[in-house]
């Protein structure tokens, strides 16, 4: 049988030249593949078609695969998952199965079994195999199954009935639906679960890529007990029904461990339950990852590369504000340097870095946390939010005596921050002076990359859009989604920011002495080169990232 390099090399994938390296032990030759995957002188995909070729079965991209979900239905869910393998298509009486592994005969056996017809396997890439996974084997059927038959197994029953005692029994299906709940939120990369209880039914519903999509219903019998789960979980009082209350969960997912910050509130029909999913791998991030635009990311990398200074980063609930400000964290944080943060709640656990979680209970607001850990030797401060005076004024203080200082204000617009401090009674003078950098954002969608179209505008259109174009002008090409089984059919695959960056320059400070208002300052900025919200998702959409229609939707 040929090794691993030598068919590398009969495919194109390797120069002639490593034919020098060939060896017949095959530890040594994998070992060999596996240190040319390391140095990117071979990919995954090269390197699974060659595994196939040697395997001598045939290879399937599943991308573009018209998978049979008739094949798929053939097998259990826990058994594709459990082997890594899908089924793909049925042909003369032979169900085809996708795998990653040839030599995993017992997936072949246990499939065969499962579906009781005869198994051909064929080999898949292992990326685009758990991708289809996620997307043909999902717990919405077992979801639907599992609720039927626990509203059959449930009468009807009136919600002020329901005792704490029945409600919170550790009933087996209510367990499996809430982790179906969860699992299948993280495969979808949703960032909250919205549980809301209704007259008659409990809807689910999912906020993927910031757009709530309603999933699954259930009946109103199981609602005190899946919400009592959800609190026992989280570690929340479920005697406690007239007050909101926030708690906090870990699951594992795949092998990763997700964190959720829970959240009920009572309504009319009963208490409802957001779960917002907080991914860790974001606090791996890099600022280029942010997808900033060469002149704002230059113009925010001299803002955070000095010593002293305070940078805010401005926007609404959910608009990716936190992620910039951790992803600012792990470009500054060296084992030199003291960083301290005050959160509420901490959302993602960094190593390295002292996280305070505030506690209004216990007395440990921001303000008084602040004042505390200046008193620690900080170099670089990250507070979650400036809510009051008192911390505002704390804040800028500390920016003022060396420290650098990073947190969020709720504002439309990077100029209007300028004025939201004077306004928290802080001295015009102060604020030009401490101010070092501003960050307003929003998150738009992000385009698939594997079924956007170019779009039809014509100049008249985008002029009138104020896309820097004018009537008569060739338009710029830009794009629009489709949908295809990649991104659900949605045209849309992950979001991507729009930023707004403003320096503080002496023309701006002087302009917060003045206490000028936010469109002079807006103004003054712009003539220093300042890109508007809009004008930089105009940027996006020119480079193929976003679409004109989710520009205009995000930013006014």
């Amino acid at each position: 049988m040929a090794s691993m390099t030598e068919i590398l090399i009969l495919h194109g994938h390797l120069p002639i030249e490593y034919l020098d390296s060939v060896t017949s032990e095959p530890a040594a030759d994998e070992a060999a593949v596996t240190d040319l995957l390391a140095r990117g002188a071979i990919s995954e995909l090269q390197l699974a078609k060659a595994r196939a070729a040697q395997a001598g079965m045939p290879f399937v991209e599943l991308v573009d695969y018209p998978v049979d979900r008739t094949a798929v239905a053939l097998v259990p869910g826990a058994i594709c998952r459990r082997h890594n393998v899908l089924p793909i298509a049925i042909t003369d009486g032979t169900l085809i199965l996708a795998m990653s592994d040839p030599g995993n005969v017992f997936a072949v056996d246990d499939v065969r079994a499962a579906a009781r017809m005869r198994v051909s396997p064929a080999l898949a890439d292992s990326a685009d195999l758990l991708a289809a996974i996620d997307r043909y084997i999902r717990a919405d059927d077992e979801l639907s199954d599992l609720t039927t038959t626990l509203e059959e197994e449930n009468a009807p029953a009136d919600d002020s009935s329901m005792s704490i005692g029945d409600a919170s029994e550790d009933d087996a299906p209510i367990v499996r639906f809430v982790n179906l709940l969860v699992s299948q939120a993280i495969q979808d990369h949703a960032s909250d679960i919205h549980i809301e209880p209704a007259e008659h039914d409990v809807r689910v519903r999912y906020r993927i890529d910031g757009v709530l999509h309603a999933m699954q219903s259930a009946p109103k019998s199981i609602q005190n007990g899946v919400i009592s789960r959800l609190k026992i979980m989280s570690d929340i009082d479920i005697a406690e029904r007239r007050k909101p209350q926030d708690g906090r969960m870990s699951v594992v997912h795949g092998g990763r461990q997700i964190d959720l910050r829970v959240a009920t509130l009572p309504t009319v029909w009963g208490e409802k339950v957001v779960m917002r999913i907080l991914d860790n791998t974001n606090t791996g991030m890099t600022l280029r990852d942010l997808n900033l635009l060469e002149r704002n990311f230059e113009t925010y990398r001299t803002s955070y590369s000095k010593p002293y200074g305070m940078i805010l980063v401005t926007g609404p609930t959910g608009s990716g504000k936190s992620t910039t400000l951790y992803t600012t964290l792990n470009a500054v944080a060296r084992p030199e340097i003291n960083v301290i943060t005050v959160e509420d709640p901490v959302e993602y656990r960094m190593p390295g870095i002292n996280q305070v979680q505030v506690n209004p209970k216990a007395g440990l607001t921001f303000a008084s946390a602040l004042r505390s850990i200046l008193r620690s030797d900080p170099d670089v401060v990250l507070l979650g939010e400036i809510r009051d005076h008192e911390t505002a004024q704390i804040a800028i203080e500390a920016s003022l005596t060396g420290h650098l200082v990073l947190s969020t204000l709720h504002t439309n617009d990077a100029p209007s921050a300028i004025t939201r401090l004077t306004e928290m009674d802080i001295e015009p003078f102060l604020v030009g002076s401490a101010l070092d950098c501003v960050v307003a954002q929003r998150l738009a969608r992000r385009l698939c990359d594997r079924c956007k179209q170019p779009a039809q505008y014509s100049a008249e259109d985008l002029h009138a859009l104020r896309f820097g174009v004018s009537a008569g002008e060739v338009p710029p090409v830009v794009y629009a989604p489709v949908g295809c089984a990649t991104c659900s059919n949605t045209g849309y695959r992950g979001r991507i920011a729009v930023h707004e960056v403003m320096a503080v320059s002496e023309d701006i400070e002087r302009l917060a002495v003045a206490r000028a208002s936010s469109a002079e300052i807006g103004r003054a900025a712009r003539e220093q080169g300042m890109l508007t919200l809009r004008e930089d998702g105009w940027e996006k959409a020119k480079l193929g990232l976003t679409s004109v229609e989710e520009i205009l939707r995000v930013v006014a």
